[in-house]
């Protein structure tokens, strides 16, 4: 469980530069051993766009929470509705956070998120060679439904595992 002093909200457009910056962080803990530099650079210029997350933010399909340990942004969520239930599309924790509980508790905010739209399910896409989100995620409750390549443009691909959860 997080401790006392943690705290879970729904992401301000005020931090969306704090998220940028701690998914850098994290993926460069992550995955230089599963994914190219280029591609983790590629990856994080698109997804983590300051500006994108902001524009997110006004978008009802989205949902985006963070964790705070005191001031400190220490983990973050993002779910999207899409035609066949929410995606859970990314959950990161700062590598001196994790095996805190606070992974368990944005997974439960989003899971919650999802629920409220009226999901039947909630799937995600996870690197096949990250064997920790994949155990982790197991722990949780999803399943692997599929395993495939999926081409993301600029020459790149994410080989990942589809798992997905019952709500």
């Amino acid at each position: 469980m997080p401790e006392p002093r943690d705290q879970l909200a729904p992401l301000t457009a005020a931090d969306a530069g704090a998220v940028s910056a701690l998914a850098r962080t994290v993926w460069q803990a992550t995955y230089p051993t599963l994914i190219s530099q280029a591609q983790i650079d590629a990856m994080l210029a698109d997804r983590y766009a300051p500006q994108r997350i902001r524009d997110q933010l006004d978008d009802p399909r989205h949902a985006w929470r963070v964790a705070r340990q005191g001031a400190a942004l220490v983990g973050f969520a993002h779910g999207v509705r899409d035609d066949s239930g929410c995606k859970l599309d990314k959950l990161y924790v700062h590598p001196a956070q994790q095996r805190r509980g606070v992974g368990a508790a944005l997974l439960r905010e989003i899971e919650a998120w999802a629920r409220a739209q009226q999901a039947a399910r909630l799937w995600l896409q996870v690197n096949r060679g990250n064997a920790q989100a994949v155990r982790a995620y197991a722990k949780y409750g999803f399943k692997i439904v599929e395993s495939r390549v999926f081409d993301i443009g600029g020459g790149f691909v994410m080989d990942d595992h589809v798992m997905e959860k019952a709500l």
